[in-house]
């Protein structure tokens, strides 16, 4: 029973009272509002002689939001989604990559050279707009197609809200809101998604900090990157039994330093550029109901998955054309990718980092996705290796981590670039899909700006201030 409805039924039964004792029977009328009072609160507060029945709900609360058991459960229960999203997205993502990449892209080549299309043609659409929208599908559906429903069925449920519940007081004491821990929460499955989510923060100020700071929850766009380069850097360098354990331990590492920045950017926006108040949190916590299973997956698909995937094909195809353009453009014997490497190298190493990571992530703004893909293929083109890959500009992927370790070691990367590098992918600017998105939010070039900059200015600064301490200290 709400605290309205307790104040309308005192209400009402003070005016039948009034009418039915009369307006100068003062002590009658105080002593029969009382009664009434007694008779209400027993329908509202539970009494120590009524805590012996059993109550589901309410023990599940108990358990749910207590101080000692809600933070465990909540970890819990996400760790479990995630690891349910990345394990189920494993077989059909290689199935995809297999019909996508194995099969279709082979038969469009001989389809092209069928029809005696130029190299050029085909390479530009088939070997880059096909290709890397195919990456993009092939990386991207499986989780998002696993992660939105697991997590729109836990909030229809109603979960979610008791997670915003646990997690209001730290996020009030940056000066954010409670709300941010839900829409933190949807940016782990993607960032784009997790920005529109922001809509449940009704204050405008607080909406912009949870928009600005959602990048640095990792998408699944960049879980592929880091779980690759912990495992073939840091899971190789130590024993096989611990390998898994140390590859699973950086990765963690990183998700969770992702979620101390949201709490160090939010306070820093809330005291400078956002400054204010942290709105009054009133939530309500819905009852626990099941959940809608056929209606929760068709909306995931339809107004998440298919949205979002849209909108990163749509970026993927123009970046795909780019990359092989820059690829097989030749200049004073050389590739424009090759020159762009080159130009990048000595500022590239200054982060920790060199050239072709550069690169590639300028031309992987679209889409994280191909980020690996892209720095294969660029490592093979500027060292020169032979027999591996198939050209200029085509983007593959090993299925070796030895093979994988070869080609990049080849390359000059060392364990500072590795961990390095997985810092840079959870610090850097949003890809163009999510920093399209924060403009149809806001409506502004400036925090659109913000959102965009902020982060990559960030991520410049960590990767020079690691790579300056590990070189002073001898470390590498």
């Amino acid at each position: 029973m709400t605290a309205n409805t307790t104040a309308s039924d005192l209400l009402n039964t003070a005016r039948r009272l009034r009418q039915e004792v009369g307006e100068n029977s003062h002590d009658h009328l105080t002593e029969a509002l009382f009664a009434e009072a007694a008779r209400i609160t027993d329908r509202a507060v539970t009494h120590p002689d009524t805590r012996s029945r059993f109550d589901l709900e309410r023990t599940i609360d108990r358990l749910v939001t207590s101080r000692r058991w809600g933070f465990p459960i909540m970890l819990l229960l996400l760790t479990a989604v995630f690891w349910i999203t990345i394990e189920g997205a494993n077989v059909p993502s290689r199935m995809l990559s297999s019909l996508l990449l194995d099969t279709v892209h082979p038969a469009l080549n001989d389809l092209g050279a069928s029809l005696g299309m130029p190299w050029w043609m085909s390479g530009v659409l088939f070997d880059g707009a096909y290709l890397s929208m195919a990456w993009v599908v092939s990386v991207m559906l499986p989780p998002m197609a696993i992660f939105f429903p697991l997590f729109t069925l836990l909030e229809d449920f109603g979960y979610l809200p008791r997670v915003a519940f646990n997690l209001d007081r730290l996020f009030s004491s940056t000066g954010a809101h409670g709300k941010q821990a839900l829409t933190m929460t949807m940016g782990f499955g993607c960032n784009a998604a997790g920005v529109i989510a922001t809509r449940v923060i009704d204050s405008p100020r607080e909406r912009l900090i949870a928009i600005i700071t959602n990048n640095f929850a990792i998408c699944n766009g960049r879980w592929p990157t880091l779980i690759l380069i912990s495992s073939v850097f840091l899971g190789s360098s130590v024993p096989a039994a611990a390998a898994g354990l140390i590859s699973a331990a950086a990765v963690v590492s990183i998700a969770v330093l992702g979620v101390l920045l949201t709490f160090a950017v939010s306070w820093f926006l809330s005291k400078t550029w956002l400054k204010g108040e942290s709105s009054v949190f009133s939530l309500e916590l819905p009852p626990y109901r099941p959940p809608r299973i056929l209606q929760t997956i068709y909306t995931s698909i339809i107004d998440r998955t298919a949205i979002v995937l849209y909108r990163a094909v749509m970026m993927a195809v123009p970046a795909g054309i780019l990359i092989w353009t820059l690829s097989n453009i030749t200049l004073a014997d050389q590739s424009l990718a090759e020159h762009m490497v080159g130009f990048l190298d000595g500022f590239g190493w200054l982060l920790g980092l060199n050239g072709v990571i550069l690169v590639a992530y300028i031309l992987a703004i679209p889409a994280n996705e191909i980020v690996i893909p892209t720095i294969l293929m660029l490592t093979v083109l500027t060292a020169g290796l032979t027999g591996v890959g198939a050209g200029a500009g085509v983007m593959f992927e090993l299925d070796s981590n030895t093979a994988v370790k070869d080609i990049l070691s080849a390359g000059g990367w060392t364990a500072l670039t590795a961990v390095n590098l997985m810092l840079f992918s959870l610090i850097h600017n949003p890809c163009s899909t999510t920093i399209m998105t924060i403009y149809n939010e806001t409506k502004s070039v400036k925090w659109t700006a913000v959102a965009t900059l902020l982060p990559l200015i960030m991520g410049l600064t960590i990767t020079l201030t690691t790579a300056t301490i590990t070189r002073l200290m001898g470390w590498v």
